[in-house]
């Protein structure tokens, strides 16, 4: 697997990680399927994986996603010394839905019951605030953050959802890293707001989210036209390409696909061995544009 440096620290992760949200939402695939993935994902030399406490059915659920990726790798006959599991808070669950809590005083919890639910013997290695609450300032809800740094309970810092205003104030606050936003062929608003541009700029690793455009898009990419002709091409099927396409896009960027399934989990990752000339990603900008 190839390999690359998170953002501008010297920790090395893979150059293309794994997102575990699938096995926690309502319709969770059975937790032995979902360890026999992670399991595969790990043997494949992945060492980045993507959480967040927000991962589950509801309220009465919180953590359930971190809680599995602490047994998975617990359980592991292999050694996972080395795997990072970026988590998230910020973001509560109430009756299934999603909505936003930037309140400082949840996010000081949060992040201790996210320690917690990983394992507690050391730091959370990436801990990402997942949104904006209108209801806080940036810097109120980095303020426990920084804390938390300080403590020793997070070593490196990421935002997700973030514009590059607000990114600049969460870096006043407290060193960041990372940045996670939406960011498929279909959804190119980091390409034109300057999160993506500053990313690059700045060294920071950009971790983009919903990479297939969405569940039921993922599904039907084999009806996009011009995106399958060039996938029957190169021999591999359009979700792979459409990973390598985010990989060619910028050297900043570290895709996070992830899948229940254990036939999709290896095409997904396959994308690391996917070169694509500047003509094919022209290609795919044209098919998806």
């Amino acid at each position: 697997m190839k390999t690359r440096f998170l953002g501008n620290t010297d920790l090395e992760v893979s150059a293309i990680g794994f997102g575990a949200m699938h096995f926690s939402l309502a319709h969770r695939a059975p937790e032995a399927q979902g360890v026999e993935v992670i399991y595969r994902v790990l043997d494949l030399g992945v060492t980045f994986i993507d959480t967040a406490d927000a991962y589950c059915r509801d309220e009465d659920d919180k953590h359930h996603n971190e809680h599995f990726l602490r047994n998975a790798l617990a359980t592991y006959p292999g050694d996972a010394s080395r795997v990072v599991v970026a988590t998230k808070g910020g973001c509560m669950r109430p009756g299934g839905r999603w909505t936003s809590n930037g309140n400082p005083d949840h996010l000081r919890q949060t992040i201790r019951e996210s320690h917690a639910a990983l394992g507690g013997d050391r730091p959370i290695t990436l801990w990402q605030h997942h949104a904006i609450d209108s209801n806080y300032t940036v810097e109120e809800s980095m303020a426990p953050v920084r804390e938390a740094v300080q403590e020793g309970v997070i070593e490196y810092v990421g935002v997700s959802n973030y514009r590059v205003e607000e990114i600049e104030r969460a870096r006043a606050v407290v060193e960041v890293v990372s940045v996670q936003n939406q960011y498929s062929p279909w959804h190119r608003r980091p390409e034109h707001n300057g999160v993506l541009e500053y990313c690059e700029r700045e060294g920071l690793t950009f971790l983009p989210w919903s990479p297939l455009g969405g569940r039921s898009r993922a599904k039907s990419l084999h009806q996009i036209d011009g995106l399958a002709t060039l996938a029957r091409e190169k021999g591999i099927s359009p979700q792979r390409l459409v990973i390598a396409w985010l990989m060619a896009r910028s050297s900043c960027i570290l895709p996070i696909p992830g899948s229940s399934r254990l036939d999709n989990t290896e095409d997904l990752l396959a994308a690391i061995d996917v070169t694509l000339s500047d003509d094919e990603v022209r290609r795919i900008d044209a098919a998806t544009g």
